[in-house]
């Protein structure tokens, strides 16, 4: 039999499977999410050009079809922007299932800490053993090759 202390400290059967993507491939899919970000808020921002108050209502709406994107793409059963699908990366728990929408969007919000701290929360998926950056640790979440 096992001592317990190397029983508590192994970590789960699902987790140790996780193939974790690391810092550069996970750029490469936001620059591709980054392109369709940017087509559609040009097509929103087309749309609602004019008075001040079109452009107040056109810049939250592009904000809102972002956050959306990320949150609803992130949380579905792809468990992926299509960016992340392009480059064969998901988002999931640790044991690589689908998390909530709730989760998505604080791993989302969670971004915004990740950039104020000078984006070194976006950095330390480079150097973290599970890599994951500070918006991950908040939420719980981690981001893994198919």
């Amino acid at each position: 039999m096992e001592p317990i202390d190397q029983i508590l400290d192994a970590p789960a059967d699902a987790e140790r499977h996780l193939n974790f993507a690391g810092f550069w491939i996970r750029v490469a899919a936001y620059m591709i999410d980054l392109i369709i970000i940017t087509i559609v808020n040009l097509i929103v921002n087309g749309i609602g050009s004019g008075s001040m108050e079109g452009n107040l209502f056109t810049e939250a709406l592009s904000l809102g079809l972002t956050i959306l994107y990320f949150s609803l793409m992130e949380s579905s059963e792809k468990q992926a922007t299509f960016g992340k699908m392009a480059v064969g990366i998901r988002v999931g728990n640790f044991q690589g299932e689908k998390i909530s929408f709730a989760n998505a969007l604080g791993r989302y919000f969670g971004k915004i800490v990740s950039t104020i701290l000078l984006c070194i929360g976006f950095m330390m998926v480079g150097w973290d053993d599970r890599k994951q950056g500070i918006h991950d640790k908040l939420a719980d979440t981690y981001v893994y090759y198919v």
